[in-house]
């Protein structure tokens, strides 16, 4: 079943275009990712899917409706979550409670609790610490936790390894793939292998378009178009 589709889909910021025609289609299940340089439109795309940067043209469908142009707390209701580039968590309150607010239904705070920390055992001897005082693996840990626990269908992760050493980065890639078991992911990744490693399938970005796409079995660098679009 195809969970999320963009067909043609321009956006801008102000005078700037940054989509030039972005079309791609996920299926239910899948981990896909989003790849390319700097500035070619991938968190633009993700943006423009919660309609924090609203199509000029071209339409999202989410499902089988037409979200384009929705408000983007009316396109978080319909099941799509948010893991931003910054983690934007609340650095001054506990992991349980930026847990608890990003829990819909108050009476399923118990259930995201045993949700996030079964997926993240590593929090749990945290969970009454400020998230601010955290390492940047497990802040990250806490900011796809609140994702997965807003009962979320699609999750849209933006650079989940950026600024991270090495071992952190690892136990992040742990943490994706077990929330993959639970939802549909839409990865923004900078981190080439990584990318390729927790990916079904794959969308290139160059000025503002896709110019590739396909499985990621057996992708490497070497192939023409990700050495063309992806090197300095």
């Amino acid at each position: 079943m195809t969970l999320l589709r963009l067909d043609n889909v321009h956006a801008s910021y102000g005078q700037s275009t940054v989509l030039q025609g972005v079309s791609l289609e996920i299926e239910a299940g899948e981990v896909v990712a989003l790849i390319g340089r700097n500035g070619v439109g991938k968190t633009t795309t993700i943006r423009s899917i919660l309609g924090l940067t609203p199509p000029s043209s071209g339409t999202v469908q989410f499902r089988d409706g037409d979200i384009t142009g929705m408000e983007t707390h009316d396109i978080a209701q319909r099941g799509i979550g948010w893991v931003p580039e910054d983690r934007r968590m609340f650095s001054n309150l506990t992991v349980d409670e930026n847990i608890r607010i990003a829990t819909p239904n108050p009476a399923n705070v118990p259930d995201a609790f045993e949700t996030a920390y079964s997926t993240f055992p590593e929090l749990t001897e945290h969970r009454k610490k400020p998230a601010g005082d955290l390492s940047g693996g497990q802040q990250q840990m806490v900011a796809i936790a609140r994702g997965l626990v807003g009962d979320n269908d699609l999750l849209l992760v933006d650079e989940p390894s950026e600024g991270l050493a090495p071992l952190i980065v690892d136990a992040v890639a742990e943490a994706i793939e077990t929330v993959s078991q639970e939802a549909t992911v839409l990865l923004v990744e900078q981190n080439f292998p990584l990318a390729m490693e927790l990916a079904d399938r794959y969308y290139l970005l160059a000025h503002g378009t896709v110019v590739d796409s396909g499985s990621t079995e057996g992708v490497s660098r070497d192939d023409e178009m990700i050495r063309r679009h992806l090197s300095a």
